[in-house]
């Protein structure tokens, strides 16, 4: 059961780290066409600096040179603001997934140690049946030999 559970695990660790790698790459695609927009060249180390940082300067640097209008700035940083915050609940959400794991791999040999436990309690019962048994088996051999 621990196996299929961590397999399983781990496996939803594996797509939701592919979530969050295409998340990123859409959101890294949506600043650069913004800023194309603007008319800004950027470096993807430009973009991955913006994604990591949270940098709005660099779009407001881009807007006011190509005189852009304030409610496209104010539009393109509130985006921003909201991809940062989503990237860092899904952060969180990746720590806890991480906390969860642990927790799942260090009660796994509870788990296993109990049911290992419990199989050698079904030999034992098993035993002292048959031993029941052979017991009452002795005593009728026995009353009929008196």
């Amino acid at each position: 059961q621990h196996a299929i559970l961590a397999k399983k695990f781990v496996e939803v660790m594996t797509k939701y780290n592919e979530a969050q790698v295409d998340f990123r790459d859409k959101s890294k695609g949506r600043i650069a066409r913004q800023l194309e927009i603007t008319g800004k060249k950027t470096t993807d180390e430009e973009l991955e600096e913006m994604l990591e940082g949270g940098n709005s300067a660099v779009f407001s640097a881009g807007i006011t040179e190509s005189k852009i209008n304030q409610q496209a700035l104010n539009e393109i940083e509130a985006r921003h603001k909201d991809i940062m915050r989503l990237e860092s609940s899904i952060k969180e959400l990746h720590d806890m997934f991480v906390d969860i794991a642990m927790l799942v791999e260090n009660q796994g040999g509870m788990i296993d140690r109990i049911e290992s436990n419990m199989d050698q309690s079904v030999g034992f019962v098993e035993r002292a049946v048959a031993d029941t048994k052979k017991a009452a088996k002795y005593q009728q051999e026995a009353r009929r030999v008196s």
